[in-house]
């Protein structure tokens, strides 16, 4: 789980707020032709291949758990709404064995439930006992974020722990001895009325990394047949001289115009590169900027090929080497998303990855979003994520989630975890191309 790893591995993290500037080691894109669109079975086993890896468990019983982990989601909802008043958090446990596990308040007892799932049965547990209901809960924060951020000298990442119901404060270790005895966490919980949970991590994130890109091949105009804008690509775009990569989240609509999205923080003008050529060239569209939202809890843009010929397809890439792109048949909304839920990003940095959900409100630290965050932001454990996958799509099969923003980093570089914007946020009136 995010915050035992993040306890056990403390003295040595490196945070990195944002995850916009790439260095030189870009995934290739593949060597000519188009990507190969899946249909949702591939999607399905390509995850659940993933899934079978990380817990160890046959690849049949992953294809079952990766499906019931999609349709199991209206069941959890009319939970939530059954248990409106007791809700205090809602996880999805993969091991020793894989079930839901629902946190309320109250000692009242609820009786197991299942769900019929996937083709299998998924036992739904229910723990009582949680002092305070997930509303409650981000409530304080709401209410308290500022008076916590201003008691502490360096702003805090804050967030709601739905397996525990706590709310969690992520303090740089520099502030770690506010905490001596439990005198920190107390004071916050005697502030906020609720229970908090202190982690200490290296550093807060910073803003976009000033990392130059290596010098790009040749990029030459793309021809009329040569393919179409999609999701899961390279963008890139110069600040100030300097030259940066980001990656496209989604294609979109506004109903006149077709665009694409990435990450509000990469640069405003953008070129789209396509597949690369024998002779080492790659084709190359100018992106125009249309608009950004990057306050309190987006993290967005939208820009639009200039060249009128250009094509654009609901498509986005899904595996690292871009030889394969899944059409987008449908988008979650962040409150039917659950911690422990299995998903997957396609970074231009990192390629294809797939990782367990931490927490569903995550405001992160320091002053990412034009100010302090809203706790609105969807943390996903490590251990893939570098600079470079901002905008990245984040997915479950063709199923759309959200843009990554940014993330956190142990001091070897590795990847803590990265967040999120849900598509719930991207920008009134534009909507998201699908099959």
């Amino acid at each position: 789980m995010l915050m035992t790893l993040i306890r056990a591995t403390a003295s040595a993290l490196l945070v990195i707020g944002m995850a916009t500037a790439s260095v030189a080691q870009v995934v290739p894109p593949s060597a000519g032709g188009a990507a190969r669109v899946q249909l949702p079975v591939d999607a399905l086993m390509q995850d659940a291949a993933e899934y079978a890896q990380r817990f160890g468990v046959p690849f049949d019983e992953a294809m079952r758990r990766m499906r019931a982990q999609g349709d199991s989601v209206p069941a959890t909802d009319a939970l939530r709404e059954t248990f409106k008043d007791r809700w205090a958090g809602i996880a999805i446990e993969h091991l020793p064995n894989y079930r839901i596990v629902v946190l309320l308040t109250g000692t009242d007892p609820v009786v197991e439930q299942s769900v019929m799932a996937g083709g299998m049965t998924v036992p739904i547990v229910f723990r009582t006992g949680a002092a305070a209901t997930r509303e409650a809960v981000l409530a304080a924060i709401t209410r308290y974020q500022a008076k916590i951020r201003d008691s502490l000298p360096h702003p805090p990442g804050l967030g709601v722990d739905q397996r525990t119901g706590e709310l969690v404060v992520m303090t740089a270790s520099a502030d770690a001895d506010l905490d001596r005895n439990g005198e920190l966490r107390a004071r916050i919980a005697a502030m906020t009325g609720v229970p908090v949970r202190i982690d200490i991590v290296d550093r807060p994130p910073v803003d976009m990394a000033q990392d130059q890109v290596a010098p790009v091949p040749t990029l030459i105009p793309a021809p009329v047949d040569s393919g179409a804008i999609e999701g899961g690509a390279r963008v890139i775009g110069t600040v100030d001289g300097k030259r940066y990569a980001c990656t496209t989240g989604f294609v979109v609509s506004d109903g006149v115009r077709n665009g694409v999205v990435t990450a509000a923080h990469c640069p405003d003008t953008l070129s789209y590169v396509g597949k690369r050529f024998s002779d080492g060239g790659r084709e190359e569209w100018p992106l125009a900027f249309v608009g950004q939202w990057g306050w309190g809890y987006q993290d967005v843009q939208v820009n639009v090929a200039t060249a009128p010929d250009v094509s654009y397809a609901p498509l986005f890439y899904a595996d690292t080497a871009k030889t394969l792109a899944r059409p987008v048949a449908t988008w979650r909304y962040r409150t039917s998303t659950r911690a422990g839920d299995f998903v997957c990003h396609r970074g231009e940095r990192t390629g294809y990855s797939c990782a367990v959900i931490a927490m569903v409100d995550f405001a992160p630290a320091g002053d990412l979003c034009g100010g302090a965050c809203l706790p609105t932001w969807v943390a996903v454990e490590g251990p893939t994520c570098k600079a470079g996958d901002s905008g990245a799509p984040v997915f479950e099969g063709s199923t759309a989630l959200g843009l990554v923003k940014g993330g956190t980093y142990r001091r070897d570089g590795t990847c803590l975890f990265y967040y999120y914007m849900s598509t719930d946020y991207l920008p009134q009136g534009w909507t998201l191309l699908h099959r």
